[in-house]
């Protein structure tokens, strides 16, 4: 079908990638979703192509045989909240590089790869957090604000320099506060909020640009 839409979501096991997946299934596009390990909850969604990547593995998606531009939207979808202590003053060379790998340059990396399979007008997005926004920061959770805010700048270098020519627009998309296992019980919106809310925005972009936006497609200052 001419009007067939295809997303890819990079990171989709559990959580918000997991609720973005049944999403997209539901609302007719056809999905393709990646899981490090095997996921029961993903493979219960009907009519999801499941593929198994790593983020931080770069050989588990350079190879993974996406035919050129089949993706209207690519997502990535990886985070860790890092070492407890969350100390720019404790943290040790294995505890950042850990957080910055999973992070902020495994994402980036992974979606540079992926360009390729993105169409033109496309929108390729990464999971972000409005932690990383430095104009927001009140300072604390060291590691993980840090990591996200690499993260941002990396993917609006991306969107300069590598998806401008061809009228990708790249987000970075804060889901809000969700009771995911990051986010815990008392957070104030349910995946299902979060992911409906995220799933409207990235179906109404594309067109090159960069925007770092929340599950409201409201702009958070940089």
């Amino acid at each position: 079908m001419a009007d067939e839409k295809n997303i890819f979501i990079f990171g989709a096991s559990r959580g918000l990638g997991l609720g973005l997946a049944r999403t997209f299934a539901e609302r007719g596009w056809q999905v393709v979703a990646s899981e490090r390990d095997k996921s029961e909850d993903l493979h219960a969604i009907e009519g999801v192509s499941i593929v198994t990547a790593d983020v931080t593995e770069p050989s588990t998606y350079e190879n993974l045989g996406f035919d050129a531009a089949r993706f209207d939207v690519i997502l990535v979808n990886a985070g860790i909240t890092g070492a407890s202590h969350q100390s720019a003053d404790k943290a040790t060379d294995d505890e950042v590089a850990k957080v910055m790998m999973t992070n902020a340059f495994g994402p980036a990396r992974a979606g540079r790869a992926l360009l390729p399979a993105l169409k033109d007008g496309g929108t390729l997005a990464f999971m972000s957090s409005l932690m990383g926004s430095i104009a927001d920061s009140s300072g604390g959770y060291e590691l993980y604000r840090t990591s996200k805010t690499a993260q941002n700048m990396l993917a609006k270098g991306i969107a300069e320099q590598s998806a401008k020519e061809r009228d990708i627009e790249v987000l970075s998309l804060h889901p809000g506060w969700v009771q995911t296992d990051m986010g815990g019980p008392n957070a104030k919106l349910t995946v299902e909020e979060s992911v409906t809310g995220m799933a409207d925005v990235l179906q109404s972009a594309g067109g090159g640009g960069y925007r770092f936006v929340d599950y409201k497609g409201e702009t958070i200052p940089f």
